[in-house]
């Protein structure tokens, strides 16, 4: 009944199947197989979303926001319309036609370009030193000053944060309890708070009516290098090392967003009221705009070919300025359109500061501090800080650096442990220090 079964070995098993496979596709060996049109699409649609899936999305916006214009622009008939429709009417018959001659004409020949005209700086008095400060025990890191405009804050690496009179620069008051280098301080002009933040993780709030800490902002997971408070509501901004921005509500300390998408330290933070409310730049050499209701990334900059280590808004015109070693960059807001490039302070720039009459400063690691006028990128001053007496000349470097409210005061802190404070020179005029501008008939780096 159990008849037993051949065993073959596992060589003539497999030219058995190899045989049989042979004998079936012998008919149309050559013959390929007809393309299935949906999983090329598949295939397609998949290799464009993971190469530029990230532009996608904005290219999406650029052709709706074409269409809307478009759809609003009053509809014209075009000279190639009227042209047709007149040689339809004389198909048959002589037809006098008396359409406009002027915009056909215009059309066959444009207008002659006008030259581009470079616009002639604005003169600006040169800045002089008037006042070194010393008094902490490390590298000063940060300043701020109160919008009162009496006095001023700076954070060092010997862990204090010391308030100065604006005016006269004597010390007001130490306050002690960080347990690492202060990097970051805002003054609220909304309430009587001074906000710090240091390389110990820690984000502090200050009451100034007791000089004590009355809030901590937990939640960043590496020292945090900025700060930046919301002028209009009671926001607070901080990012850092962790390579994210936070923003956090003041009054309750909820972490409200986690602003995440730089690949590395983000080095610079400001916050604006308009559109964009908040820009960041990090060590990924990119810069952010983002959406502070939605707490997404709005738009990527990648012109900058190193770390992006400063930003500063024009208080009055809708642009910003971002530092880094190849350029210093102007670009337009919201949308964040390039302007033009500010070339020539070969350094790390690791701090600036724009006033209201357009004097633009960047202060780099080396000690150089350059002056531009902001309108026309026309770089007027430089100036080499000196360092203070049993410094040597390698602790030459400016780490941050601000203008007072009323932008007639440029206070810079150093490595060399001291604040120095500059002011114009009002001895000087158009007629001793004139304007040395050469126009460039174009600029040959734009990225």
């Amino acid at each position: 009944m159990s008849d037993d079964v051949i065993k073959h070995s596992v060589h003539t098993l497999v030219f058995r199947s190899l045989k049989r496979s042979h004998d079936m596709f012998l008919s149309n060996q050559g013959m390929l197989p007809p393309i299935d049109d949906k999983a090329e699409n598949i295939l397609k649609v998949t290799k464009s979303r993971d190469s530029y899936g990230l532009v996608m999305s904005a290219v999406q916006k650029a052709q709706a926001m074409k269409e809307r214009e478009a759809m609003s622009r009053p509809e014209t008939p075009h000279d190639t319309e009227i042209a047709e429709s007149a040689a339809l009417a004389s198909d048959g018959a002589m037809l006098p036609y008396t359409g406009p001659a002027a915009p056909t004409s215009t059309a066959i020949t444009p207008l002659p370009r006008k030259a581009p005209v470079m616009p002639k700086p604005k003169w600006h008095a040169p800045w002089k030193l008037c006042r070194v400060i010393s008094g902490h025990l490390g590298w000063v890191r940060c300043v701020a000053v109160e919008p009162g405009n009496e006095w001023f804050a700076t954070g060092a690496a010997d862990r204090v944060i010391k308030i100065w009179d604006l005016a006269s620069g004597k010390l007001k008051v130490s306050l002690t309890g960080h347990v690492s280098t202060v990097r970051g301080l805002e003054v609220s002009a909304r309430h009587p708070y001074l906000f710090s933040c240091g390389e110990d993780r820690q984000v502090k709030c200050w009451d100034l009516e007791y000089n004590k800490v009355i809030r901590h902002y937990h939640g960043h997971l590496s020292a945090v290098y900025t700060l930046a408070l919301h002028p209009t509501i009671d926001v607070l901004l901080s990012a850092g090392r962790d390579g994210t921005a936070r923003v956090w509500d003041m009054r309750t300390k909820a972490n409200v967003h986690t602003l995440t998408g730089h690949t590395d330290t983000v080095a610079s933070l400001v916050c604006q009221a308009s559109e964009p409310q908040i820009i960041t730049g990090s060590h990924d050499s990119t810069i952010r705009l983002w959406d502070l209701a939605a707490g997404k990334s709005l738009c990527t900059l990648t012109n900058h070919k190193k770390s992006v280590r400063s930003i500063v808004i024009h208080p009055t015109l809708n642009t910003f300025a971002s530092a880094s070693p190849d350029n210093i960059k102007q670009w337009k807001c919201p949308e964040g359109k390039f302007i033009q490039n500010l070339s020539g302070h070969n350094a790390i720039v690791n701090c600036m500061a724009v006033n209201p009459e357009g004097v633009l400063v960047s202060g780099g690691d080396n000690g150089t501090m350059y002056l531009w006028d902001w309108r026309t990128g026309y770089n007027f001053q430089r100036l080499q800080a000196a360092v203070q007496p049993g410094s040597m000349d390698s602790e030459a470097g400016i780490f941050a650096m601000t203008f007072d409210h009323s932008g007639s005061r440029l206070i810079t802190t150093e490595a060399d442990k001291t604040i120095k404070i500059y002011k114009e020179d009002d001895t000087a005029s158009e007629e001793t220090h004139p304007i040395n501008w050469r126009p460039e008939i174009l600029k040959r780096r734009k990225f």
